[in-house]
C-alpha cells in the first residue's frame, strides 16, 4: 500500500497516551488511534491536547493512523 491509498481526515486530538500514541476524533465522532508520522518526529513537532490535526487513515484499518499534519 502506498502513501496515495490512505484516507486524510481532519480531527482533534482528545488524549494523549504512552509511546506516543494519540486518541484523535475525526469528522463524524469516530475515534481513532494515531502515532505521529516520522517527519513530525524528526522535525520534533509537538502535538498537545486539544490540536487540530490532519491523520492519514489506512482503508484496511481505519481505526489506527499517523497523524501527518498539525494546524497552527
Amino acid at each position: 500500500m502506498s502513501k496515495d491509498d490512505l484516507v486524510q481526515l481532519e480531527g482533534k486530538v482528545v488524549s494523549v497516551g504512552k509511546g506516543g500514541t494519540f486518541s484523535v476524533e475525526v469528522q463524524g465522532g469516530h475515534q481513532v488511534l494515531a502515532k505521529l508520522a516520522g517527519k513530525m518526529r524528526r522535525a520534533h513537532i509537538r502535538v498537545e491536547q486539544g490540536d487540530e490535526v490532519r491523520v492519514a487513515i489506512s482503508p484496511l484499518d481505519p481505526k489506527h493512523g499517523f497523524i501527518v499534519y498539525r494546524a497552527r
